[in-house]
């Protein structure tokens, strides 16, 4: 074989080799999360997220400086920081993850979006709920299926979802309920609700009965991976503006499972942003 042949084989060899370890969105946002983050290391901040990063945490100033900035206000020896991810999607350049975080006794679940291109975090964005001991379902809300399956009905997924959402809870057509469901076969984890269709029919009139409203009023993002579907969602929660943050999982064309996170928006960010 002629030299030139030769180091061009071998480019391409080791450019193939390159390209095929180099890691994924999910990856870098796991390596982010669980190392960066959780851990402190402020090396693997540097090293995946980008300088003008975008930050839409109300309590977090922008850019990679505010991130490194929350490491040294979030890490205390005597109160060691933990993530654990229970959930990724990847819908393009969106990964998605839900996870408990802990502190001490303090216990949040979180579903956080991170925008990944070309190898760098580029924007964020999350919602987060004090994690409760008891639950109406007898769920934690974190708990439940965790496996991504059936890929080829992703955007079918994502469509019976987005119809759901705004037929039940931004139009309020209750009366259509039974069609996104297989019968009272529904796992519920919000916490203030039990299982099944009839347990959230009875969720829904028992807030109704102690004055707390519940209101969605703009659909911002609606994220897919096989049979998970987060929406990202604004309204009002008991009064106050809040962001509601929704994970259902889809089985046959119904709706099975459902995860949400539901926080208030403050008056004022400290990077300037909206939530959204």
């Amino acid at each position: 074989m002629k030299p030139l042949l030769i180091a061009a084989v071998l480019s391409s060899s080791v450019f193939a080799t390159a390209q095929a370890a180099a890691p994924d969105a999910r990856q870098i946002v796991h390596e982010l999360y669980q190392q960066g983050i959780a851990k402190g290391d402020q090396q693997v901040v540097r090293k995946w997220v980008a300088e003008k990063y975008i930050q839409h945490n109300p309590q977090v100033e922008d850019g990679r400086t505010g991130l490194l900035k929350l490491l040294d206000q979030i890490h205390d020896p005597a109160n060691p920081f933990k993530v654990d991810i229970k959930r990724t999607l990847v819908d393009g350049p969106l990964v998605v993850t839900h996870s408990e975080l802990t502190w001490g006794k303090n216990r949040q679940v979180a579903f956080d979006v991170f925008r990944v291109e070309n190898g760098q975090v580029l924007e964020h964005w999350d919602a987060l709920q004090v994690h409760p001991e008891k639950t109406a379902s007898g769920h934690s809300m974190i708990d439940g299926v965790t496996e991504v399956r059936d890929q080829a009905r992703t955007d079918s997924n994502k469509a019976l979802v987005r119809e759901f959402m705004q037929t039940i809870l931004f139009d309020g057509k209750l009366d259509q309920l039974p069609r996104f469901f297989d019968g009272d076969r529904y796992i519920q984890h919000n916490p203030a609700v039990a299982d099944g269709l009839s347990g959230l029919g009875a969720g829904l009139k028992a807030m109704a009965e102690q004055g707390i409203t519940l209101k969605y009023q703009r659909m911002h993002r609606v994220i897919g991976q096989g049979n998970f579907v987060l929406v990202q969602s604004e309204g009002e929660f008991a009064g106050k503006p809040s962001a509601y943050y929704d994970l259902f999982r889809v089985e046959n064309g119904k709706i099975a499972e459902h995860w949400d996170v539901i926080q208030t928006i403050p008056a004022k960010s400290a990077n300037g942003r909206g939530m959204f």
